[in-house]
């Protein structure tokens, strides 16, 4: 049986109708919609569920994972002109600048965690 309203296959257990969670939708790659996932599965679970059964999961977390990432690139190129870490302090000493970009990059992804995966 298809529910006309949310578009599930629903399949009869006993006397019960179960929906049919099984999909060949690609799941979501990337370390953000992972994240976020497994956040919802933890702490919200009630959330999960729901975007589960409706079919919303997969769109969210990909939505999750592209805002994440555009927001790092955002965060990382702000910081690299606030601090000065250019091509010339590559040229200059590597291994200072490794150390900086290492360190921004760090920062960033903390800071998008905080808004974007966590919240």
């Amino acid at each position: 049986m298809i529910d006309e309203k949310n578009g599930l296959n629903y399949i009869k257990v006993g006397d019960y109708w179960i929906p049919d969670l099984e999909s060949d939708m690609k799941p979501v790659e990337g370390k953000y919609a992972e994240m976020r996932c497994q956040f919802l599965q933890d702490k919200r679970g009630i959330t999960y569920t729901h975007l589960l059964t409706t079919g919303q999961l997969n769109q969210r977390l990909q939505e999750i994972q592209d805002e994440a990432t555009q927001r790092v690139e955002v965060l990382i190129s702000q910081m690299k002109e606030e601090e000065q870490v250019n091509e010339e302090l590559k040229a200059k000493d590597q291994m200072i600048w490794v150390q900086l970009m290492n360190n921004i990059k760090s920062r960033a992804e903390e800071i998008v965690l905080k808004e974007i995966v966590y919240r």
